[in-house]
């Protein structure tokens, strides 16, 4: 469940390496003139994803909300479009510096909102770690959410937005949604966090099934050594870390991958991101687990399954992060207006990213419709992506 530690240790594996890929060695020559810089490929990037402003948005906004800044960004090509409001893992994991990996093609049907939030990103970088403490809560991260979703609201002239939580943005998106149905169109549930213990015992089972399947001595004897798990004793940075390793090694943070490299080196390519902004990620995610750990294992919608709202549920295969047999049972049990579950087959935890194409079609085909029409009660409909 934890994908902060999972994102942390490849993350900072990844950055340093890149950090230290950018030092001229001793004995280096002159650089070689057809190198292209960073910040070139970023502008070359930037270029590419223009928004035309007369008919779309393209903003970065500075909020002050609940005693901090916290910074939003919102893109689409048509004003008229619905908002989509996007909310982040982690905690601490933001979107934005990698949104535009996969995101530019929703921005032809929604005008999406990137949110940094509390402890996070841009907004960790302009704040204090004094003034950001106070709300580093799952009440106070849900209620700045519920400020950011007003304000989009209210400065859009829109009734409803779709809430749209991915991870531990499915803590929030939940608690959001459950307070004010009435805001969404729906809620989208990428990767839902269900009940924390439970996610982390089967995580755990899952890696270490398949390191004694397959021999693996190091991952076996890792594993073991935080076993029981996560049993009674205090969830450590430390343990969770071991777990998170070894899950992500056996793809259930990325179906058929090893490690987050590939995200670490998108990211730092971010036309979105300064340098600086980067390396608030890594200060932000260590800031965010001392203050959320223990809130993140106690989760527990179980029976929390009366929505308001239509709910759509979008999960990976084979995600272990969040397991998907937890979310699959959660879906049975939803009481909502209408409700849908999509399961992605070569897809874990990083859904979006991993088939971007497939997700937007039923963004498109599941999500769309309900902001061109509010009907009556529909059935729930599941669906096997293939």
């Amino acid at each position: 469940m934890f994908a902060t530690l999972a994102l942390a240790i490849g993350i900072s594996a990844g950055r340093a390496h890149a950090d230290e890929s950018t030092k001229p060695s001793p004995s280096a020559s002159a650089p070689d003139p057809s190198m292209i810089s960073r910040d070139e490929v970023r502008r070359i990037l930037d270029s590419n994803r223009m928004i035309d402003t007369t008919q779309g948005i393209n903003e970065k906004i500075k909020l002050h909300i609940n005693g901090i800044d916290q910074w939003i960004s919102i893109r689409g090509k048509d004003r008229r479009n619905p908002i989509l409001l996007f909310l982040h893992g982690g905690p601490a994991s933001p979107t934005m510096p990698e949104a535009y990996t996969f995101q530019s093609p929703w921005e032809d049907y929604f005008t999406v909102v990137q949110w940094d939030q509390r402890g996070s990103g841009k907004t960790y970088g302009a704040n204090t770690e004094a003034a950001m403490a106070p709300g580093m809560s799952v009440e106070g991260m849900t209620d700045d959410a519920a400020q950011v979703a007003q304000y989009l609201r209210e400065h859009y002239h829109k009734q409803k937005i779709f809430l749209l939580g991915h991870s531990w943005g499915t803590i929030l998106g939940v608690n959001l949604a459950q307070k004010h149905p009435d805001w969404f169109y729906a809620y989208i549930s990428v990767g839902q966090v269900v009940n924390g213990r439970s996610n982390e015992a089967v995580g755990y089972n899952y890696a270490l099934g398949r390191a004694r399947a397959e021999g693996n001595t190091k991952a076996i004897a890792e594993l073991e050594s935080i076993g029981p798990y996560p049993g009674t004793a205090k969830l450590t940075p430390e343990r969770v870390g071991v777990r998170s390793k070894w899950e992500m090694y056996y793809g259930g943070l990325a179906w058929g991958r090893k490690d987050f490299q590939f995200d670490v080196d998108a990211e730092e390519l971010s036309p979105d991101y300064t340098r600086d902004d980067l390396h608030a990620i890594d200060k932000g995610s260590l800031f965010s687990l001392n203050h959320l750990l223990d809130a993140l294992l106690d989760t527990d919608f179980d029976h929390t399954t009366h929505f308001g709202c239509p709910v759509l549920v979008y999960i990976g295969a084979h995600d272990y992060t969040t397991p998907h047999e937890n979310a699959e049972k959660w879906f049975g049990n939803l009481q909502a207006p209408s409700k849908r579950l999509v399961v992605f087959a070569d897809s874990a935890h990083m859904v979006m990213q991993e088939q971007p194409g497939r997700f937007l079609v039923h963004l498109v085909n599941d999500a769309l419709p309900l902001a061109q029409k509010v009907g009556d009660a529909a059935p729930a409909e599941v669906t096997r992506d293939h």
